[in-house]
């Protein structure tokens, strides 16, 4: 259980962590577009290297109420809250054997967020230190089946879930189509209709007790009956707001009453069903209730459909469930049948997973070399933190608790990787800057998994996976494969460490178990990203080099690349050259069509928006590079230009489902009603 923060004591070690930090009282603040104040924060205690941005967020979203009902006003008071907790933790669980080894691992903690190198998920800043028995996971996975009080019930979990800070995502195909009768005549509302309700819940509930509103998943198999309707549910909403708005009805008045603003939406799509849909075969959508075929279609026209819709708003995206399914870990004891709402989890229904973010900027040496060994025991490190918090968290109900134990799921991801390639003057749409991704991601899961089978020792393996031995290590044995391609291709100072640490972690696995079903996933890091001053989220790419970010619990930060500037001098630019180059970035966002920037340098300054946007074939490439060396999936979103075409959308599915990519989403830019990433061009 949780210990509230009143019984934590700072040790020795760490006041020394907290010595070798620079602290300063700042003020700062978020401004909404029109200028007005949305957050200030005076005289708040911060390292001097963080940003004003990284310091407001922190302040905003994380600052709890001490045991004596003042506020917090220091991110020292904020890590020691934090951090100390999930050390006695440890300690309880046998994590760290005592005191000694406990204020050590602590102090390591507090310098792995103080240096922003990594830090965890929202969650357990929310809620560690401050509530006796605090949720702490992000992402939840939840069931549900065909009655009223499951349905509801769903409802009231998810509430819970928002109330606390996480997102949650569900399967509602086992919920009967409205083609379908029931018991007491007429027909059944269908899942649209109970998506509709529940997304009302979402926009009622702040995410963390904040501003933000809850974040959730709604995933439909392709064979519902429903299909089609669920497919065009969220655009027609869209179309309903922008005639609202072409009225004359204020924006704000117009999302609220709008509904499928809170969800993200998907379609799980089998092998069988693209196979269908590529060579032109029929498709059955079947009752829920007794299989038989409701209908009959092109396969192919079910896709065009799926892209039509995103090509209008962003949704739905594809779920792979046949390659989901070859990456599961533990399918004798229940399939994947949906994901948290950034579909970076993908695990069995009522499932959670706590996660942790690593700045992967943060280990490059000033002789542009990766710190792979300060790399590698940060991965450790955050592997028995993230485990010991399994034990320490509370859980909405007693079945997500007894599945978070069963399985023990973590999930470690990285942020920053497009200003590490830029830094570097490495392309991000390139082989080279894919092999960097690849061989880091290897070296990233091979390490957890490492450290996994030590802790299995020291505390036992998951309990599920004597029932799932031989498809965990088949897994595993994969995993190893395709990081042995990876370092015919990866750098010098990474390909060593990538082969050491997946030759330990089988031979680990295979004599000794592992502690976690799943270690690894890539998640968006949107606030996170914030805390640790990162410019590019998860495995994006740039947005744009300067512009501003729309906040979703109100106000506006604006940002711009400090990366560019080592970026143009690993390029050889003059010190005049990269001041003129970094004003044409400031006044447009890019550097596409650049007055003095050599033409062969394009690639490497290319962004997701702008004149000269990033390939679709450059994002899929990316996320094909690093899935086979991932636990779970990627959070990734295609950004497209707003040209773009739905059949070129529909090319772009099947080509990520052919890649073996888990899960895909896109956004065409201006699509949607508001958008969170603007260029100065794009205001």
């Amino acid at each position: 259980m949780g210990s509230v923060a009143t019984g934590i004591v700072t040790s020795q070690a760490m006041i020394d962590t907290f010595a070798a930090v620079e602290w300063a009282p700042r003020s700062v603040a978020i401004r909404a577009p029109d200028g007005t104040v949305a957050f200030a924060g005076e005289e708040v205690e911060a390292p001097v290297g963080w940003s004003n941005a990284a310091v407001a967020t922190v302040a905003r979203r994380y600052f709890g109420r001490k045991p004596d009902g003042s506020p917090e006003r220091s991110i020292r008071e904020l890590v020691q809250r934090v951090v100390g907790t999930i050390g006695e933790w440890a300690r309880n669980s046998g994590h760290v054997p005592d005191r000694g080894r406990q204020e050590v691992f602590e102090s390591r903690l507090a310098w792995l967020v103080l240096s922003q190198k990594g830090t965890f998920a929202t969650p357990v800043w929310l809620n560690v230190g401050l509530e006796p028995e605090p949720l702490t996971s992000a992402c939840f996975i939840l069931e549900t089946d065909d009655s009223i009080r499951a349905l509801l019930d769903w409802n009231a979990r998810e509430g819970v879930i928002f109330q606390q800070g996480g997102g949650a995502g569900i399967n509602l195909s086992k919920v009967r189509s409205s083609r379908e009768p029931v018991s007491r005549g007429g027909l059944a509302s269908g899942p649209v209709s109970f998506m509709r309700a529940a997304d009302a819940w979402a926009a009622t509930i702040r995410s963390g007790g904040r501003a933000r509103r809850g974040a959730k998943m709604v995933v439909l198999d392709a064979e519902h009956p429903d299909v089609l309707e669920f497919i065009a549910c969220k655009a027609r909403e869209e179309q309903r707001g922008a005639a609202l708005l072409a009225a004359g009805y204020c924006p704000e008045d117009v999302t609220a009453a709008l509904s499928f603003q809170y969800a993200t939406h998907a379609v799980r799509a089998s092998d069988e069903f693209m196979h269908a849909a590529t060579e032109g075969g029929e498709w059955e959508l079947r009752a829920v209730t007794t299989g038989e075929v409701v209908e009959r279609m092109k396969a192919r026209d079910l896709l065009s459909a799926c892209a039509q819709a995103a090509w209008s708003c962003g949704d739905p995206g594809l779920q792979f469930s046949s390659t989901i399914a070859r990456w599961h870990t533990v399918p004798n004891s229940g399939p994947i049948t949906a994901s948290n709402p950034c579909s970076e989890f993908l695990h069995v229904g009522e499932s959670a997973c706590n996660l942790a973010t690593l700045n992967l900027l943060a280990f490059l040496g000033d002789d542009e070399t990766f710190n792979v060994q300060s790399f590698s025991d940060a991965v450790e490190l955050l592997v028995s933190a993230q485990d010991a918090i399994v034990d320490g968290s509370s859980y909405p109900t007693e079945s997500i608790a007894r599945n978070a134990r069963r399985f023990r799921p973590i999930g470690i991801g990285f942020a920053n990787l497009a200003a590490l390639l830029l830094t570097l003057g490495i392309a991000y749409d390139s082989p080279q800057g894919r092999a960097w991704a690849a061989a880091i991601a290897a070296l990233m899961t091979g390490v957890a998994y490492r450290r996994s089978s030590e802790l299995a020792v020291e505390l036992g393996s998951f309990e599920e996976l004597e029932r799932n031995r031989r498809p965990m290590l088949a897994v595993l044995e994969a995993h190893r494969d395709a990081a042995v391609r990876v370092v015919r291709h990866a750098p010098d100072e990474l390909a060593a460490a990538v082969t050491d640490a997946w030759k330990d972690a089988l031979q680990g696995a295979a004599s000794q178990g592992v502690r976690n079903a799943q270690t690894t996933l890539i998640p968006p890091t949107g606030t996170v990203s914030l805390m640790l001053d990162c410019e590019t989220t998860g495995i994006e790419p740039y947005y744009a080099f300067a512009g501003h970010k729309h906040l979703s619990d109100g106000g506006e930060l604006p940002f711009q690349s400090e990366a560019l500037v080592d970026g143009l001098l690993a390029l050889g630019y003059s010190t005049r050259a990269i001041e003129q180059l970094g004003e044409y970035a400031l006044d447009h966002g890019h550097l596409a069509g650049a007055p003095g920037l050599a033409r062969e340098h394009d690639p490497v300054v290319q962004t997701a928006g702008g004149a000269l946007p990033i390939s679709i074939d450059g994002h899929l490439q990316m996320v094909a590079a690093v899935a086979p060396l991932l636990s779970g999936g990627v959070s990734k979103t295609v950004n497209l230009p707003a040209g773009t075409a739905p059949e070129q959308i529909e090319q772009l599915f099947v080509k990520a489902w052919k890649l073996g990519l888990k899960s895909i989403s896109v956004y065409r830019q201006g699509s949607k009603l508001s958008q969170p990433l603007q260029t100065l061009e794009d205001s």
